[in-house]
């Protein structure tokens, strides 16, 4: 570059002292700004002495015989070293700006990342390759002082070993070791550890670190938090279950043993009783014991349902096939209550277990009849919507209103207004929503109280969509 100039300006254009200067000062700043002090000291040196040998009296010799010149040529060579100083300077905040930019941006991912992941007790198994994965290491491990465990960012990686990890947890430092390219940063909640970090591969800067520290105690914080909650949830959902299986069983199961005890008692000390009195009594037992029956079914279908251990029959099937089965249960249920069927024929068959799909509309057809009084119209009907098949059973009962409407679904719950007037165990929409839930399905209810409900379950057209 020094060369072009002085060819430039020394054969062609003549130009002054000062403008050769200017021109080779220019060349300098390019060389400092693109490729950094160095060259731009030996730029400068060569420059200082081309201008000397070219352009200062007496020309094509390095000698100097006015003072003017000497100060002139000082004067250059000083500015040029300045300047590129200046220039490699700016040259290197501007990249440490852009390092802290990508830096902030990669952060920012990452807790982007750790917000949006939905089950935060899983975030803890994540958290090592997320930190991995965002800021481009080799690997990363992360250690909890409270559980005493470590969460490694692969199964494989292991440049950081459990004992390191354990050390760095009660320290308040960064360690570093050049010579394996490994960090060990301790992770703080306030002033108090709670663990440690580490990781391999290192390319982001100490302050970035502890950025990412503090949102991984944020996060692991938060972890516990919700592992708390979890727990206290899961003890009062027991503590309800319990609850409401005590209260079947003593408004439920009691009463048809009390019908059983009653009859047999009966049958033992009244002999006087005649031959119709006794056929009578013994239906009350067979009655009785069915129902008994049936209230142990429900229970072991539940169980069997939870624990997914149900095998569908799956075949194509018409929905009138299912309605019409479910109704030959419920001749006795439905005898006070008109079923109007509103099944169009052009309704595709739906890939169902046909006897369970069955049980699902006789549980809400058996429902409908339970909370509606005698001789209000069921209504049975079904359209097809966004490839689903969707069908609702709609009465005229009391109706649901919002706060139960979140409850209806589960296991034992009945209505708080209804529980002593109507029988019933609670399982039998629970029942529905495990079956419908089973074939890819959903189920829900809309109502309004004192108008009725329509129960809507919805199937996939096809096996395997939702």
């Amino acid at each position: 570059m020094t060369a072009v100039i002085v060819a430039v300006y020394f054969r062609w254009l003549h130009a002054n002292e000062t403008t050769v200067a200017l021109t080779l000062l220019m060349a300098i700043l390019l060389v400092a700004s693109n490729w950094g002090l160095r060259q731009a000291i030996y730029l400068s040196i060569l420059s200082s002495a081309a201008f000397n040998f070219f352009f200062l009296p007496p020309v094509l010799t390095f000698t100097v015989r006015e003072g003017r010149n000497w100060v002139a040529l000082l004067a250059f060579l000083v500015t040029g070293i300045v300047a590129s100083q200046l220039a490699e300077r700016a040259r290197t905040q501007a990249r440490i700006a852009r390092e802290r930019q990508a830096e902030a941006e990669r952060l920012y991912e990452f807790s982007q990342k750790m917000l949006v992941t939905g089950n935060v007790i899983d975030l803890l198994n994540e958290l090592p390759q997320m930190i991995a994965a965002n800021f481009h290491l080799s690997g990363a491990a992360l250690y909890l002082r409270e559980k005493d465990r470590i969460y490694r960012s692969s199964p494989s990686y292991m440049d950081v070993t459990a004992a390191e990890l354990r050390d760095a947890a009660f320290t308040r430092d960064h360690r570093r070791d050049d010579a394996r390219g490994v960090m060990l940063v301790p992770i703080l909640l306030g002033t108090r550890p709670i663990g440690a970090l580490g990781i391999s591969g290192v390319t982001t800067s100490p302050e970035a670190l502890d950025a990412v520290c503090g949102l991984a105690a944020i996060a692991i914080e938060r972890a516990g938090a919700v592992e708390t909650l979890t727990k206290v949830e899961a003890a009062r959902e027991s503590e309800r279950l319990r609850n409401a299986l005590l209260d079947s069983v003593a408004h439920e199961l009691r009463t048809p043993l009390t019908s059983i005890t009653a009859a047999i008692t009966s049958l033992q000390s009244d002999d006087l009783l005649n031959q119709e009195q006794r056929m009578e009594l013994m239906q009350v037992i067979e009655e009785e014991a069915a129902r008994l029956d049936r209230l142990v079914g429900q229970a072991m279908e539940m169980a069997e349902l939870d624990a997914h251990e149900i095998h569908l029959e799956m075949r194509p099937h018409a929905m009138r096939e299912a309605v019409e089965l479910a109704m030959e249960g419920l001749t006795v249920q439905l005898r006070d209550h008109p079923v109007e069927i509103r099944l169009p024929d052009s309704l595709p068959a739906v890939p169902m277990d046909l006897q369970r799909i069955a049980k699902v509309v006789q549980h809400l057809l058996e429902n409908a009849a339970k909370y509606s009084d005698a001789g209000s119209s069921i209504f049975v009907s079904a359209e097809v919507e966004k490839g689903l098949l969707i069908t609702s059973v709609a009465d005229r009962g009391v109706g649901v209103d919002d706060l139960e409407r979140m409850m209806i679904f589960d296991k034992f719950y009945r209505g708080q207004g209804q529980r002593y007037r109507v029988q019933g165990t609670g399982m039998g929409l629970a029942i529905a929503k495990a079956i419908v839930e089973a074939h890819g399905g959903s189920i829900d209810v809309t109502s309004q109280p004192g108008q009725g409900s329509v129960f809507s379950f919805s199937l996939p057209l096809r096996a395997g969509s939702r």
